[in-house]
């Protein structure tokens, strides 16, 4: 599994209604506990970032060799954007790349860096994900960013 974190700004970004869910293995949610979230969100000392801005999360997912892109999308449409917004995570929204058909790209948006990693414990401790995962499984290697929006953005 790949996971970087890099620090981006969000200058604009296209409305979109399409939406969908998450899926995190287990070598995943190991490291995400190994490394914390960066400062992201409100307050930030930053130049050109908006100082109310919300922490964003960009997650890009390759379906692994023998995985099946379409069990992904189906349990992000089915089920997995239900469990975002129960656990306070706002969906952005969710890209197919056009190159990349075994590739899934979507943001979220939270508070602060804070309540993106209690919505993501939160999440991943949910009986209903641990269900969903067991019964869709598909594995992904992860490539998360995490970013805060410029102060001439239109998305904050």
């Amino acid at each position: 599994m790949n996971t970087r974190l890099i620090y981006l700004t969000i200058a604009t970004l296209g409305s979109t209604a399409a939406l969908a869910s998450h899926t995190v293995p287990a070598a995943e949610r190991a490291v995400s506990a190994r490394t914390a979230t960066p400062p992201c969100g409100p307050g930030l000392d930053i130049k050109n970032v908006a100082k109310d801005s919300r922490c964003f999360e960009l997650r890009i997912y390759t379906v692994a060799p023998g995985s099946s892109a379409d069990v992904l999308h189906a349990r992000f449409r089915e089920r997995t954007i239900a469990l975002f917004r129960k656990h306070g995570m706002t969906v952005v929204g969710f890209w197919q790349p056009v190159a990349r058909l075994d590739q899934l790209v979507y943001i979220l948006a939270y508070r602060d860096a804070a309540a993106r990693d209690s919505a993501w414990a939160a999440f991943n401790a949910d009986p209903e994900w641990l269900k969903t995962r067991a019964e869709m499984k598909v594995s992904v290697d992860v490539d998360n960013t995490f970013m805060v929006a410029t102060d001439y953005g239109t998305l904050k």
